[in-house]
């Protein structure tokens, strides 16, 4: 498992090829704030595009198995605790972000689905998925990555069941309610069909989070080689009680992926600070973004947004504490 994680997931030679460039090429002193940032630049850069190629081609593959019409079918058929589980399951192989799983939620709620269901696919589609799992692995390693899975898988099971049992349809903008649904025989894909939807699901991925990732790789590397340990800790260090409130008020004007995000993540761990901090940096980046509830204004009136936001906050403020104080 070791072997597995350092070579395949960590990539640890790709950061000594990184190092023997910077040093041996550029001729900059990797003890150095510049050459430390930018070893950590090209390796965190080369890596994550690495795996987001593999990973998403892999998890796209899957995905062609399950397209929106056949995945209406299958949580039509549960309720409950029942369906608020399988919606989080389900949202967790659809690689998409927060903006790009409302049009599926505009599909869910039009075919009938129960508010509850639709809101845990909502949760958990851009908080958890498969390349997440991996690509927290290659920083953290496994335990901390499963442990983000399953918080955040139930984080969106009882955010969606809280919501249900609030009876909260009725704040549903009428429009998306009356949304004509038009049940479509479901075309069977060849594996070649699937290919070339894995493949376009990757050039489509990569175009939409080039910029995020480069950027967050960039504020990476300043705050693992520019930016004194001292002020990391002052301002998001175990000893601040505000710290977790703090990563989470944060993360939201930050519009980005998981994958932008794992590099500033990473560098923050490296420094010092607390695993409960950093969760609940990057879930609230990827599951209460800006962009996302604007556009999720647009089709749930105030008071079901509202409390939306309110549910997932509180449940990334606990999820943070709660691994904080245990220390894990």
């Amino acid at each position: 498992m070791g072997f597995i994680e350092n070579f395949f997931l960590k990539m640890l030679w790709l950061n000594n090829m990184a190092g023997y460039l910077v040093s041996k090429i550029f001729n900059i002193s990797l003890d150095t704030k510049v050459g430390g940032a930018l070893q950590f630049f090209i390796y965190d850069t080369v890596k994550i595009f690495i795996l987001l190629g593999v990973l998403i081609f892999g998890i796209s593959y899957i995905q062609s198995f399950f397209p929106p019409e056949r995945t209406k079918k299958i949580l039509g058929r549960f309720n409950g605790i029942t369906g608020n589980t399988l919606a989080a399951l389900l949202g967790t192989i659809t690689p998409f972000c927060s903006c790009s799983s409302i049009p599926l939620f505009i599909g869910f709620t039009s075919a009938g689905l129960p508010i509850g269901v639709t809101f845990s696919f909502l949760i958990s589609s851009p908080l958890v998925d498969i390349a997440s799992l991996l690509l927290i692995s290659s920083f953290f390693g496994f335990k901390i990555a499963f442990i983000y899975v399953i918080v955040g898988i139930i984080l969106a099971v009882i955010g969606g069941i809280i919501i249900d049992k609030m009876k909260m349809t009725k704040y549903v903008e009428s429009f998306v309610l009356s949304v004509q649904n038009v049940d479509v025989e479901i075309g069977e894909m060849n594996h070649r069909d699937r290919f070339l939807f894995a493949k376009n699901q990757v050039k489509d991925i990569f175009k939409k989070v080039w910029l995020p990732i480069l950027i967050g790789v960039g504020v990476g590397a300043l705050i693992h080689n520019v930016i004194p340990t001292k002020i990391i800790e002052t301002i998001l260090g175990k000893e601040n009680p505000f710290a977790v409130l703090l990563a989470t008020l944060v993360g939201v004007p930050m519009y980005a992926d998981i994958f932008g995000t794992l590099p500033i993540a990473e560098a923050l761990y490296l420094k010092g600070v607390g695993i409960g901090t950093i969760l609940a940096l990057m879930m609230s980046v990827t599951a209460l973004s800006f962009p996302a509830m604007v556009m999720l204004s647009k089709i749930i009136k105030f008071k079901l947004l509202a409390l939306y936001v309110g549910l997932v906050t509180i449940g990334i403020l606990i999820i943070g504490y709660l691994f904080n104080f245990i220390n894990i």
